[in-house]
């Protein structure tokens, strides 16, 4: 499996390999077989506050540099003595590892130790093999050599190596207390690692640099043997390397780290199944919340590893870790047997062969709540007649964030039907929603989702959609791949995928790490704020993947006054994510759900939050045990898409779904087999079989299990030896609170809607023209306290008139002031706000249709084109509209603008990035790294600086057709005319001398796909049908 979908992948294409579906096999410490001992270390990742950063789209700040030798004063490079080795990456070749241990210089002197002992020594012979290796490494430091290199070459049939891991890290907090460590590098010369969580965990624990001399002459058999397509031994090795370096550059990038050399002993990680005493001792006090496993049970899967090297014939296992096989060497959660007793069950209504099917899902020691029990206390239990019924039970069931675009619409649609009529809730994803899902269908049914997703593409987000929703959720990690963004090829953006997301069909789609609005808890609560004032009728949900620290988080996400908190475990479905993430970023939901509801109510915070749990929910028992840890609702995602016939197939990122779920392809969606009815009776199976586990722990209503973990208890025996060296003592724990306290959600958050200026008085003001479309004319003052302003005005008009809103400026209203932040947000047609003063950040975001006109006082002396007028991230998803700047904007202007256009006197960094669609003007400069990510629309710069563009994407290009200069100076006199703008007065007068000074920025994708429609729509198609035939000619009919 490792040759197949890591190495291979890595070597081919130059890319980290991707996967679907998540994680069903078991955790290392509950697995049988020997495992590496990374596996056992998952990586930590930023939500909320300082955020992931993108890697890729911002590489202006990324460095894979390292630095091996003596670097004993960071504050004095020049300092006498000190000495380092410079090296562009920290994954090296075999041939760099030669030249390296050739070094014997008098500034750089290298020395090689070795990593082998007794193979059946056992954990004493490792113990003392490494307290050797410590003491013979700070020995020859101290006689002045600055390079060490730990080897693992000479392994025998009596000679096995210690875990790479084991000893580097070791050795490295070894050496910070002996206080040599700045005085010496360390390379490690091993077959261990080859892929790039094991990289990151080597780097991160304290190692400078990876030689992976095994895993790089297998790339290169791999290419002489002509597996990898053609490719050459120097490309397959050029391309392993790259993976490697952008993957760990990726891992960092989730923490929001630039350097390899930040990175580099920082240790962010969290141990799942390591014990307290390894923890200490070898691994600086890392944090191991369950225990587990010490140097004995390490040593005997060294040994048992080794064994199998030397024992066995028959050459490689075949590996089953991310995909089931008959027979294979892992068990797995859904075997094809449990898929085809659910399937059965659901299509026949059968609750006893659902019972069949949830005996298989709970029987394997896969999850850590596989180690759990219930508790019944003598006498607890009750008839199960008094127990809440099935149909008030589902209410607590909702279906996950599954985008349309991931999903095909038959599926997507299905869900949505099946939880409506069970009085439930689905969740858009954040692919958005086609605006015809909002109206009841034909026979009374409804296919909108209630749950409306606002993530960090912000694809589809106007104002209408979100009016639309009885909750809305902010995604700021996803279990699967937590502080990662995401990326849609074109070929699956079809015409009504393109139309639903806002931008152009057969172009790729790029979705950011962070929200570009959420880099504090502060910012968190602005966007919490924003959305109620987009629909105050609606709830606002924060989903958070569990980690470490996620207590405190969720202590601030209350605090920022959100309706709910949903915790997502790190083996959650996917329709694509990097493998690294899949599998080895996050916590299982057991972990991160106990650990909130305790800070929530050891802060007295629990009682006014909704907890819900999300990640693998698959039988009454999963949500029982939710419901003990702290939750009352709960997600399912992979469930429900069994049911409509899924086979766990995991070609979800290949558009190849043969079952028509996962796809885009129109031969293969009509395979789509699905029902309504199947996702009915699962979830109503689900909820009856919570009800005889309610009945048996004598619990009358859901709302009395929340929280109660004293009825749950940790298995004492389970068989496995690696298992019961763990303790569920911190997940189990129950705070002691006042009986004041409440364990669960019991009031809701007072948002204080009544102190915002719509509130108290625009909407009021604006009566006539939301209720007759009459025409209102007003003048305020407004001050930087007044956020959100005209948001609430605007949510009203999309509630009365939907898409369209009203005709063009029939709301108009002027401010003087300095506006406070989201000034105009979510803003539809008809909404006109007119500011003579400054605005904060946020101005104009997720634009809808709605015009904002900002321009300095009247009596300001100042030049407005040399001064900034509004904050950072102004129209950020903006959709539609209009926008007239008179002045300059902050750092991260019209990021993820879809539609909407604007015109402005300059911008900070990162302006543009990320657009898929609409129309940017700025009349003076730009800050770095300009359009990045830019995958659509056009922009037109005055005077643009070409080395502060990110051109990865995007084409720069003289106006070359007269039709698009007068188009351009038209906007400019538009802008004129609203802001009295001095730079634009300027142009106007001599057009013909600033015309060619104007740079035309276009991605490269988006111009060539505009090129195909309009040479469609020159032949007399429609723009819709132009649309769709520049799709087909790119991709074929599908």
């Amino acid at each position: 499996e490792d040759l197949r979908d890591i190495l291979t992948p890595m070597a081919e294409t130059g890319k980290e390999p991707i996967g679907a579906m998540g994680m069903d096999s078991p955790l290392p410490v509950l697995s049988e077989k020997p495992q590496l001992l990374y596996d056992y270390f998952q990586q930590n990742f930023a939500q909320v506050t300082n955020p992931p950063i993108d890697g890729v789209r911002e590489k202006i700040v990324t460095s894979s540099t390292v630095f091996v030798g003596n670097m004993a004063n960071i504050m004095d490079p020049d300092e006498k003595g000190t000495a380092a080795l410079s090296i562009d990456r920290p994954i090296i070749t075999n041939q760099e590892m030669d030249i390296i241990k050739g070094l014997h210089t008098p500034q750089l002197k290298s020395v090689v130790l070795s990593l082998l002992y007794p193979a059946a020594g056992g954990g004493r012979a490792m113990e003392k093999a490494l307290d050797q290796l410590f003491a013979k490494a700070l020995d020859l430091v101290q006689q002045g050599n600055n390079i060490l290199i730990l080897s693992d070459r000479g392994v025998s049939k009596d000679q096995a190596a210690i875990p790479a891991l084991l000893a580097s890290a070791g050795l490295h907090h070894y050496l910070i207390k002996e206080k040599v460590r700045p005085d010496v590098g360390i390379i490690l010369e091993s077959g261990e690692p080859r892929e790039i969580h094991h990289f990151a965990t080597l780097i991160g624990f304290g190692v400078t640099a990876v030689n992976p001399y095994l895993a790089l002459e297998t790339v290169t058999d791999l290419a002489q043997k002509n597996k990898l397509h053609g490719k050459s031994v120097k490309e397959a090795e050029h391309n392993y390397l790259t993976a490697a370096v952008n993957g760990l550059l990726g891992v960092m990038s989730k923490m929001g780290i630039f350097t390899v050399k930040s990175y580099h002993g920082a240790q962010i990680f969290e141990a799942v199944g390591i014990g307290k005493e390894v923890a200490e001792k070898y691994f600086g006090h890392i944090t191991s919340p369950i225990g587990g496993i010490g140097l004995k049970e390490i040593a005997h899967e060294t040994e048992l590893r080794h064994e199998a090297a030397y024992g066995n014939t028959k050459g490689l296992p075949s590996g089953d870790v991310y995909m089931y096989h008959r027979n294979g060497d892992e068990p797995h959660i859904l075997t094809p047997e449990a898929i085809r007793l659910l399937q059965r069950a659901c299509r026949t209504g059968s609750y006893e062969v659902y019972k069949e099917y949830a005996k298989k899902i709970n029987e394997p020691l896969i999850r850590l709540r596989d180690l759990l029990d219930f508790n019944y206390p003598a006498g607890c239990s009750i008839p199960i007649e008094e127990v809440e019924s099935v149909d008030s039970l589902v209410h607590h069931f909702r279906t996950g964030a599954m985008s349309y675009g991931a999903l095909s619409k038959e599926a997507h649609e299905c869900i949505a039907k099946a939880m409506n009529a069970l009085g439930s809730r689905s969740n858009t994803g954040e692919g958005g929603e086609d605006a015809e899902r909002f109206l009841p269908q034909p026979d009374g049914s409804s296919i909108n989702d209630e749950i409306k997703q606002v993530s960090t593409a912000r694809f589809g987000v106007t104002g209408n959609y979100l009016i639309h929703g009885s909750e809305i959720q902010i995604k700021c990690a996803q279990g699967a791949k937590p502080g990662e963004g995401g990326h849609l090829p074109g070929s699956k953006v079809d015409p009504a995928i393109g139309k639903t997301r806002h931008s152009t069909p057969g172009v790729a789609l790029i979705s950011p790490p962070p929200h570009h609005d959420v880099y504090s808890i502060e910012d968190l609560a602005e966007l919490v704020f924003d959305l109620k004032n987009a629909n105050h009728n609606a709830e606002i949900n924060v989903k958070l993947t569990a980690g470490n620290g996620v207590g405190t988080i969720a202590a601030g996400v209350v605090k920022a006054k959100a309706d709910g908190i949903t915790i997502s475990g790190y083996d959650g479905g996917t329709g694509a994510s990097p493998r690294t993430s899949m599998r080895h970023a996050g916590l299982p939901w057991e972990l991160g759900l106990s650990e909130v509801q305790q800070v929530l109510l050891l802060n007295q915070l629990r009682d006014r939050v909704k907890l819900e749990a999300d990640g693998k929910m698959l039988t009454g028992r999963d949500v029982a045990i939710a419901a003990l840890l702290g939750a009352e609702l709960f997600s399912f995602c992979t469930g429900p898409l069994i049911a409509l016939g899924c086979q766990m197939f995991r070609v979800c990122n290949k558009n190849t779904c043969p079952f028509g779920i996962c796809t885009q392809d129109e031969k293969l969606r009509k395979r789509f087999a699905g029902k309504p009815e199947y996702v009915m009776n699962f979830m109503r199976f689900v909820a009856e079989d919570l009800r005889e586990i309610m009945a048996h722990l004598g619990f009358r209503k859901l709302e009395d299990m929340v929280g109660r973990s004293d009825r749950l208890t940790q298995k004492s025996f389970t068989g496995n030896k690696k298992a019961d060296t763990l303790s569920l003592d911190a997940i189990l724990f129950r705070p002691y609170t006042d009986i004041s306290v409440g364990h669960r959600f019991m009031k809701a958050q007072d948002h204080e809607m009544e102190k915002t200026m719509d509130m108290a008085k625009l909407v009021r003001m604006c009566k006539p023209a939301l209720e007759d479309a009459k025409k209102v004319r007003a003048k305020l003052f407004i001050k930087n306290t007044d956020r959100v302003t005209g948001t609430l005005l605007g949510s009203e008009i999309s509630r009365r008139y939907g898409e369209e809103g009203l005709p063009e400026d029939t709301i108009s209203i002027s401010f003087v002031g300095s506006a406070g932040q989201s000034f105009g947000a979510f803003i539809p047609k008809g909404l006109t706000l007119t500011l003579e003063g400054d605005a904060n950040d946020y101005t104009g975001k997720g634009l809808s249709g709605g015009k904002i006109i900002i321009l300095p006082p009247k009596e300001a002396t100042f030049k407005a084109e040399d001064n900034v007028i509004i904050g950072n991230v102004a129209f950020f998803g903006a959709t539609s509209g209009e926008a007239f700047v008179s002045g300059k904007a902050g750092e991260r202007f019209c990021v993820r603008n879809s539609g909407a256009t604007v015109v402005v006197e300059g911008v900070g960094n990162h302006g543009c990035e990320y657009m898929t669609g609409g129309t940017v003007v700025i009349l003076g400069e730009t800050g770095k790294n300009f359009g990045a990510g830019m995958s659509g629309g056009v922009a037109y710069v005055l005077d643009l600086d070409e080395k502060r563009c990110n051109t990865e994407l995007i084409h720069l290009t003289d106006i070359e057709k007269d039709s698009e200069k007068e188009t351009l100076r038209h906007l400019i006199e538009t802008h004129y005319l609203a802001t009295h703008s001095r730079k634009a007065e300027a142009i106007l007068a001599r057009w013909s001398a600033y015309a060619p000074r104007f740079t035309k920025v276009i991605p490269k994708e988006y111009e060539a796909m505009e090129a195909e429609i309009e040479k469609a729509m020159s032949g007399g198609a429609s723009r819709e049908d132009a649309v769709r035939l520049a799709y087909e000619k790119k991709f074929g009919k599908k």
